[in-house]
């Protein structure tokens, strides 16, 4: 996870996220969103971490449409705003924000676990 300044692209905080990967031995696809298809990105973690890199697309339908894998990054954002703070960025500084996405995170898996 990495909150990163909103005038940075994500293209380029792919790579910071990335690097901060604790464990990359085990992995072995990355799944990418459409706004993140660029070659010198894929073939950079084909480089450093020997993995296999897809990009989801959106359905040329229209309307709501499930999309594999996709669904799971966009449900957790949804349980995020569940939590007040988190709605909107009232934190001045990046590692006060992500620290408060951390304790939401904890919460929500505290609560699943002492079901």
């Amino acid at each position: 996870m990495l909150v990163h300044p909103a005038n940075e692209p994500d293209k380029v905080a792919a790579h910071w996220l990335l690097q901060r990967l604790p464990c990359f031995s085990r992995l072995a696809l990355f799944i990418f969103d459409s706004g993140y298809d660029m070659d010198a990105l894929f073939h950079w973690c084909q480089q450093v971490f020997s993995v296999r890199t897809q990009v989801t697309h959106r359905g040329a339908q229209t309307g709501f449409q499930v999309l594999p894998k996709r669904w799971i990054v966009e449900r957790t954002f949804g349980w995020l705003n569940r939590f007040r703070r988190l709605r909107k960025d009232y934190e001045q500084r990046l590692n006060i924000a992500e620290g408060f996405v951390y304790l939401s995170m904890i919460h929500l898996m505290l609560n699943r676990l002492t079901r």
